[in-house]
């Protein structure tokens, strides 16, 4: 029995197994079964001696973002909007056959657009090319789900399952549980809270399947067997994503207020170009970029090229962006804006920047 007969057959036993405190072992070992059997899956067979045709492309710009969603729902139509690139779109599907780059210009930061080709049900197991394209997807910083909105929630339920199952989790934070395997010495088990959903048995059930008998297990929260699984396996990848229902100019008024007040949606119309600007928001604001703009002793501060930085960045950072030998010559910095507590503060390299402060880096 291959792996794919061996997931199918899982998820059939997964689907007519009840679920109450009698099967709650033997649910969660299923579970870890089918974790381990997809973790295979996705690193495919090891003997292959030639590597399939992939469509990577070279990270480019301050932050990537990947379009994703099935065949025909007008993803090479928005990245034909928002950036100078031409990707080919038509009334059929499957238009785009490879991945095609972009890059958007928003807030003087360039951030690389990916049109990702449609992938369908299944894409998991790799059907219509579908492993590569999620495997593009796992390298982004924000993923752009494209949607019908004339079909639904059906086109979500189906995307949302298809990278669950390859390791994605959209709009989650990572688990917090401390897990190390040792060498010896057994299970140790704690919990620094109540636990509800699992308790020292299952986990140690679970471990047994992924062949870890020593190991240190810290429950900081309350979570479940799938998130411990998660942390057990160590290559789940927790992405921001933000829903994007296009052709709204096809349903009604009271379908697109419905949609527009789920979390993470965003109605749009590329036909009509509507709402793509405040889209462009909604992915800066996602991405958590913040603009420094930087000036030199005596002179008006440069707004028209600022440093593109991430969140939480500090002025290591800062200097590091301008160039890598600045903090060895570094004395302090002055900083005027909204992460002080006056104008201007001289700080050091600790210290956190907010969006759109003005840095002055003194030399020794």
């Amino acid at each position: 029995m291959g792996i794919l007969e061996k997931i199918t057959e899982i998820e059939k036993e997964l689907a007519r197994t009840q679920k109450n405190k009698a099967t709650e072992y033997h649910i969660g070992l299923l579970k870890a079964k089918l974790a381990k059997y997809r973790g295979q899956l996705l690193e495919g067979p090891k003997s292959s001696s030639s590597k399939g045709e992939g469509f990577d492309v070279m990270k480019s710009g301050d932050a990537r973002v990947a379009l994703i969603g099935f065949p025909s729902v007008g993803k090479s139509t928005l990245l034909n909007k928002l950036t100078s690139t031409f990707s080919e779109s038509a009334s059929y599907e499957f238009t785009t056959l490879t991945c095609i780059p972009g890059v958007i210009e928003h807030n003087g930061a360039k951030i690389q657009l990916l049109d990702l080709p449609g992938i369908i049900e299944g894409a998991a197991q790799g059907k219509g090319r579908g492993r590569q394209v999620i495997a593009v997807g796992r390298t982004a910083d924000v993923i752009l789900m494209m949607l019908d909105a004339t079909k639904g929630d059906v086109q979500r339920a189906l995307l949302k399952a298809e990278l669950e199952a390859v390791g994605i989790r959209l709009n989650a934070r990572k688990p917090n549980i401390y897990f190390k395997p040792k060498k010896g010495g057994g299970l140790h088990f704690n919990a620094t809270c109540p636990l509800t959903h699992v308790n020292e048995k299952l986990i140690q059930m679970i471990l047994h399947e992924y062949k870890i008998f020593n190991a240190e297990v810290l429950f900081r929260e309350d979570c479940t067997a799938d998130e411990f699984i998660d942390v057990v396996t160590g290559n789940r990848v927790y992405l921001p994503c933000i829903y994007v229902y296009n052709k709204i100019d096809t349903i009604s008024i009271e379908e697109v207020d419905r949609i527009a007040r789920q979390p993470h949606s965003i109605v749009i119309s590329c036909n009509l170009d509507l709402n793509l600007d405040y889209l462009l928001d909604k992915v800066w604001e996602y991405l958590a970029l913040i603009r420094v703009y930087t000036k030199k002793r005596g002179e008006n501060p440069d707004f028209s090229d600022g440093l593109i930085l991430r969140n939480n960045a500090s002025i290591e950072h800062v200097c590091h962006n301008i160039h890598r030998t600045i903090v060895d010559t570094f004395r302090y910095a002055l900083v005027w804006g909204t992460s002080t507590k006056f104008n201007p503060q001289r700080v050091g390299l600790n210290h956190m920047v907010n969006d759109e402060d003005v840095v002055q880096i003194v030399k020794k």
